[in-house]
């Protein structure tokens, strides 16, 4: 696709926790799957500060849940049962530190606020939030992308299977994690430069080494439109790979919808709100969805939709359906799992007579379609209402909403997006003053690359090893044990010995060093000196434990000329060309008590000797 005669623009929203305590109490932010206590909630939506009510927390209201809290502690704090304390400080300088790298303007008097969330991902009901910092920006590919907000906020609670129907469970051990928040412009104009934007950020939040990874720990949200569509946020995509297929996708969908909308202007289509009871017809329905609705009391209900035959399903030659999705998944917010209609019948057990006589119930036309839902009435009539509010929208083309991603770029709608009415300030969060003396105080860390190479031009190691030693963060105890002068050993030790024999701290790792740089052991013997010390051995204990004390040349010489004694019609056949085969042998006998390079000088002495 031609993305700029689309009009496309992507902004992303990174989300990323902080490897820190929590925001605003000092517990740690650590999940576990241990539970000491669970308590119930309901939550509604309120008025902001300007009297206004937020569309996305009505939408959640609708649902009517009941939230049920786990927790493993007993923190009021998480609990909504005690005010916050301060705000965590190593959290909020590390927000500094990204703004920093990023010459954003960082705000001076720092005010949270209390962005409404009635999910029940939150207990207070809501998520509060800081601006940090103004106007950054990132370069890809020579282009600049604005960074116009970098925002510290708390993680929300992390749900979890279980519950009642009508109730929703969530652990708290996620809830109030620190996240830093950067928004980017939507300056980004193609699939892969979003991804690219996103690994960059990615760089800069990993340069400051406080935040956490793994799965789950970083969320990316993508905004994106294009000409004559609209903003269409899509939460929850974890990995950086999926970003491009994400946008595309999103641009296919947004172009379909266009084209619906194109359609039923030229057909007059139109929207009838009447809602029609057909369980009469549906009595003796073979469909197992339909029988079990009609068992539990449920009804039929259904909706008539002029004009739209043939735009609910599968284009001819297209793989994806147009707006049956869309219906489906607004009708599934009040609860209802899916929904007939008619470009799909006849299916799912209703037969060809049953579409006949609801297509005459409802005087359907040769261009009309219609919906069907299967359930208790009420629930029903909620779904309907739903499916004929985005029938309406389906004139303007794309509406503007929330989807949540699905994975293999898939997604789901989720709500419409959030207003500004969501928003009013925290009172209970006092101001944070930033003086100059604390953004002096802050140290812009080097970015991967810089560092990536600064190692290989510095300490002569290869790229490969100077990637894995910065991505696995061991970048600060490799160059505290470069200080010994032996860089090629810190890596084979960090990155191959370690991960074998287990951990060794830094204390134990330096005094490791320090012992081979004064020759107490040599090279060879490293891996079993820090086996030992990976078992709580002392540096003294380790090398007595393997037998390490160092060979004189005068012990390692009488053993290679028994060594070549031995072997001697061997040696006399091949020459030196008996260095290869014998230095095994050897080997095994003076490992680590003798340098590797002396060893093979010492042998090759002694095989000279004979010759």
């Amino acid at each position: 696709m031609d993305y700029e005669a689309l009009g496309l623009m992507v902004g992303l929203e990174i989300h990323q926790q902080l490897r820190t305590h929590k925001l605003f109490c000092s517990c740690p932010s650590e999940l576990t799957d241990e539970v000491g206590k669970e308590f119930v909630r309901r939550l509604r939506p309120t008025q902001s500060e300007l009297g206004e009510v937020d569309r996305a927390a009505l939408q959640e209201a609708r649902k009517r849940l009941t939230f049920r809290y786990q927790s493993a502690n007993t923190c009021l704090v998480e609990a909504d049962e005690e005010p916050p304390h301060e705000v965590n400080e190593e959290a909020l300088r590390t927000v500094l530190t990204v703004a920093k790298m990023t010459d954003a303007s960082v705000v001076r008097e720092i005010h949270f606020m209390r962005k409404m969330v009635i999910d029940g991902s939150n207990t207070t009901g809501f998520q509060r939030t800081g601006l940090i910092a103004l106007d950054g920006h990132i370069d890809v590919n020579g282009r600049r992308i604005r960074i116009p907000t970098f925002c510290l906020e708390e993680d929300s609670a992390r749900p979890v299977e279980g519950g009642r129907k009508g109730e929703k469970v969530y652990r708290l051990d996620r809830l109030g994690i620190p996240l830093i928040e950067i928004a980017t412009a939507p300056d980004i104009r193609s699939p892969e430069e979003a991804k690219v934007a996103a690994k960059t950020i990615g760089s800069i939040l990993r340069a400051t080494k406080k935040v956490k990874r793994g799965l789950g720990t970083i969320r990316q949200d993508l905004n994106i439109s294009i000409r004559g569509g609209a903003r269409i946020e899509i939460k929850g995509v974890q990995e950086l790979d999926l970003i491009p297929l994400y946008v595309e996708n999103e641009v296919k969908r947004q172009l379909r919808l266009t084209e619906v909308a194109e359609e039923l202007k030229k057909r007059n289509a139109g929207v009838e709100r009447e809602i029609y009871d057909l369980t009469g017809l549906f009595e003796a329905s073979e469909s197992k969805i339909i029988r079990n609705a009609l068992k539990k009391g449920g009804k039929v209900l259904a909706i008539r939709l002029p004009g739209f035959a043939g735009l609910l399903g599968v284009k001819e030659g297209e793989s994806e359906r147009r707006l049956g999705p869309e219906f489906a998944q607004y009708a599934a917010v009040v609860g209802v799992k899916g929904i007939f209609h008619s470009d799909e019948l006849p299916a799912y057990g209703v037969t060809e007579e049953e579409v006949e006589n609801v297509k005459k119930a409802l005087k359907i036309g040769e261009m009309d379609a219609f919906v069907l839902v299967a359930e208790k009435e009420g629930t029903a009539r909620d779904a309907l209402d739903m499916v004929l509010m985005r029938a309406e929208m389906a004139f303007k083309g794309v509406p503007e909403e929330t989807r949540d991603a699905k994975g293999e770029g898939k997604t789901k709608y989720s709500r419409p997006l959030p207003g500004k009415a969501r928003m009013y300030p925290e009172t209970d969060v006092p101001p944070i003053y930033i003086d100059d003396e604390m953004m002096d105080s802050i140290e812009v860390p080097e970015l991967r690359e810089e560092k990536v190479e600064r190692f290989v031009k510095q300490y002569g190691i290869s790229r490969q090893d100077a990637e894995q030693i910065v991505d696995t963060e061991k970048d600060d105890i490799f160059e505290a044990l470069c200080e010994y002068g032996m860089p090629k050993v810190a890596v084979r030790a960090l990155l191959q010995i370690l991960p074998e024999v287990g951990d060794v701290d830094e204390k134990g790792l330096r005094d490791a060093f320090k012992a081979l740089k004064d020759g107490r052991f040599s090279k060879e013997g490293l891996e079993q000196v820090l086996s030992n010390m990976a078992k709580g051995m002392t540096i003294d204990e380790a090398i007595e434990k393997a037998g390490l004390g160092m060979m004189s040349e005068y012990e390692a010489m009488e053993i290679a000329r028994a060594l070549v004694s031995e072997r001697m019609d061997f040696v006399k056949d091949r020459g030196q060309g008996a260095m290869g085969p014998l230095m095994g042998p050897f080997m095994a006998q003076v490992r680590g008590k003798l340098d590797g390079k002396k060893a093979s000088a010492i042998l090759r002495k002694a095989i000279e000797e004979v010759l």
